[in-house]
């Protein structure tokens, strides 16, 4: 049995985003590789939202980030983590000289460049006080003011939702989901997923499910969108479509605690008593000490006390 001091280390996270060097945002779905100076500590994401990338439930110490987006320079970021987290980190992408007087592809919709620029400017501004400085009411008033310039805005629409859930106000925050895919002509699939939850989580498993999946299908490469249709099948006993799901969330997002727990959820159904400690083994390297973890640590213990009466070692012979 493994000690449990030896998931008690605190973990870090680093999160940022990714930028062209012109100042507009990257395109999404950019691949982010993380290395540690083991060999094995090798995980990768890609961009949603406006460029934003993070990895949770690091160990403390020195990695490497790196970006090889085709048509821009291969890019490396060298950060010490042994201090703690990093939530700011910003990695522009240069084009290649192969393609600096090649016409630009339309990686960069025209409705993000139709954007004012205090439109832009005041997102950025929301965003920061959103998610680093945790002041929802600072950001949500960013966004208002960033929807008055720009209606058909759909990115700050979604935000603006993200900032009600922040306080609590579900249900601004549907109607805000709601306007951000009407705006965009329903080719925003972050909002169709996160309308989906609202729903999943109101009871309206028919309609929720509808809402992850249409997401998923405008972007397939969006972990919660998978997480979220696992969680609705699951609670639907379709336990093969949702392990698939879960799993399909995992190689997305595989620093992400949440995921292992639905996948716990899951062998715990199938009474895979193996698979359910490694999935538990996994949820505490990234989450040990919140309340959860704690849960997660008791549930470990009674699965293993389960294992070894199911499975006695055979006495030695005499």
């Amino acid at each position: 049995m493994v000690p449990f001091g030896s998931y008690a280390q605190r973990t870090v996270t680093v999160a940022g985003h990714v930028y062209c060097e012109d100042k507009s945002h990257a395109p999404r779905n950019v691949q982010v590789d993380l290395r540690g100076a083991d060999p094995a500590q090798v995980a990768s994401v890609t961009t949603i939202d406006d460029g934003e990338f993070r990895f949770d439930g690091l160990k403390q110490g020195v990695y490497t980030l790196s970006v090889n987006e085709p048509g821009y320079e291969p890019v490396g970021v060298k950060l010490d983590l042994s201090g703690g987290s990093q939530r700011d980190v910003a990695i522009c992408l240069k084009r290649s000289a192969k393609t600096q007087d090649a016409p630009k592809s339309n990686t960069i919709s025209t409705h993000e460049l139709a954007m004012p620029a205090k439109a832009r400017d005041l997102m950025e501004s929301g965003k920061k006080k959103l998610y680093e400085d945790k002041n929802s009411t600072g950001g949500l008033g960013d966004f208002q003011q960033a929807i008055l310039l720009a209606p058909s805005y759909y990115e700050a629409h979604y935000q603006l939702a993200m900032a009600y859930l922040s306080l609590g106000n579900g249900g601004e925050a549907e109607k805000s989901f709601r306007k951000s895919i009407e705006v965009s002509g329903d080719k925003y699939g972050e909002a169709d997923v996160r309308l989906g939850t609202i729903l999943l989580d109101q009871g309206n498993s028919s309609e929720g499910e509808k809402s992850v999946r249409r997401g998923i299908q405008l972007n397939p490469n969006f972990w919660l969108g998978h997480y979220e249709l696992g969680r609705a099948l699951l609670n639907q006993k379709r336990i093969r479509e949702a392990q698939d799901s879960a799993e399909h969330a995992r190689s997305l997002a595989p620093g992400t605690a949440i995921v292992y727990r639905l996948l716990a959820n899951i062998h715990l159904q199938e009474k895979d008593y193996p698979g359910l400690l490694q999935d538990i083994n996994e949820y505490l390297r990234l989450d040990p000490d919140s309340p959860a973890g704690l849960r997660a640590s008791e549930l470990r213990d009674q699965i293993q006390q389960k294992m070894a009466r199911d499975n006695p070692t055979p006495a030695a012979k005499p």
